[in-house]
């Protein structure tokens, strides 16, 4: 049989289970994985429950409760499915995070749900990326029905804690040795192969000063006064990075966006102390160890210009940038082609201003690249926002995609 041939299985394979495929995903849906608080170990485990009714075997792998903690998270249960076929060949991973924001206000639908209306499936994570234990369980079990040898294996990685930064997940698993793959496709969207992604710096922005009663304020020293210099100068500094785009198709400027403040006691007390949390994304042409010097010495001159002033800052969290390693052609390259014919539209490698967990891989010299279920920008799909959803048809044909993609790869 030609390639075609064993394409036909596969898309027929996927044709036929789509409706337990989706069914399969409103389950995942409607556990929830709000982080924070981080309870994520319940869904772990349903998770499990649903992949040993087609006989995928999960290991289950629970980070230990005092570092789940220091995380500030409460439990983190990891998995990883292992398919062996003959050997030698390509260890693939396929990996997915599970863990989401909470759902916030504003949603029309449950958004522990998975109610589906008018061919889109509604509910925190439906999109981002529980969509994707779907797509790359279905895909494995796709090539493997298609009657054709294969040879290396798939890592399914089904992990929780890609919204603190993968520590305790991808990176958490290959630290432990308990995946060794080859080569990684990451959680995506169905429009683009991502090939590099923005890095992200996160710092939380501690500025004292003294409270004082607001009828006599010169007993006090106004530590918002210090924080809104210190506003100024990061907004200021926007302006300033608009002025070197990345040359990655796809990623634009750096950026610098303040996400929480904090601080103040009462309207008459002069504020004696104001915490800001700081976002820094970081275009892959940047220098990651300059960019935070740099911008803490900024914050630190800014809010010291008035005395009686004191700053400390803690990093929250450093994830580097991921560039293209020399052999993610041979994932991007069949995905480009098979996304091309399966939607109907150009579909090429390109960056993304997200940061994800894929750089965990790279940073290990594993070629990443990715893609997954997913409309064409996170914008389209309300991920992170209310009535977060996933077009059905876009599901079917992504997993398509995954399918014809490691059939490519793994077959002898």
């Amino acid at each position: 049989m030609s390639s075609t041939d064993f394409y036909t299985e596969t898309d027929a394979f996927v044709d036929a289970h789509f409706a337990e495929q989706v069914r399969f995903l409103q389950n995942l849906v409607r556990v929830p994985t709000d982080t924070p608080p981080g309870n994520n170990t319940p869904h772990a485990m349903r998770t499990r429950e649903l992949l040993a009714e087609f006989g995928f075997e999960a290991a289950a792998y629970e980070v230990p409760d005092a570092t789940v903690k220091v995380s500030g998270l409460q439990s983190i249960t990891n998995l990883v499915v292992r398919r062996r076929y003959q050997a030698p060949g390509k260890i693939i991973a396929l990996n997915a995070h599970g863990d989401v924001v909470p759902p916030g206000a504003g949603w029309s639908h449950e958004p522990y749900g998975g109610e589906i209306v008018a061919g889109r499936l509604y509910g925190r994570a439906a999109a981002v990326s529980k969509s994707d234990f779907s797509t790359f369980a279905f895909a494995t079990r796709a090539i493997e029905a298609a009657g054709v040898p294969l040879s290396g294996g798939i890592d399914l990685l089904f992990t929780y804690d890609e919204e603190f930064g993968g520590e305790l997940g991808p990176k958490w698993l290959l630290e432990k040795g308990l995946t060794k793959p080859d080569l990684e496709i990451a959680a995506g969207f169905s429009y683009e192969v991502i090939t590099a992604h923005n890095g992200c710096l996160q710092l939380e922005v501690t500025i004292t000063g003294k409270m004082g009663h607001a009828a006599v304020p010169e007993t006090g020293v106004d530590a918002l006064q210090a924080a809104t210099r210190v506003l100024v100068a990061l907004y200021e500094e926007n302006t300033r990075l608009r002025q070197f785009k990345s040359a990655v198709k796809g990623i634009n400027f750096g950026y610098i966006n303040v996400g929480q403040i904090a601080g103040g006691t009462n309207t008459n007390v002069v504020p004696g102390q104001v915490i800001l949390k700081i976002d820094r994304r970081m275009i892959p042409e940047e220098n990651p160890a300059e960019v935070e010097a740099y911008i803490r010495e900024l914050m630190t001159m800014a809010a010291t210009t008035l005395p009686g002033i004191k700053v400390e800052i803690k990093r929250l969290l450093l994830a580097n940038a991921m560039k293209p390693l020399p052999g993610f052609e041979q994932l991007a390259d069949p995905l480009c082609k098979h996304a091309t014919e399966l939607f109907g539209e150009p579909i090429s490698a390109s960056g993304t201003p997200l940061y994800t967990d894929a750089r965990l891989f790279s940073e290990r010299g594993i070629p990443a690249v990715i893609y997954g279920a997913g409309p064409r920008t996170v914008a389209e799909s309300n991920a992170k926002g209310a009535d977060e959803h996933l077009v059905l048809e876009d599901l079917r044909r992504a997993t398509k995609v995954l399918a014809r993609t490691l059939l490519d790869i793994l077959k002898v």
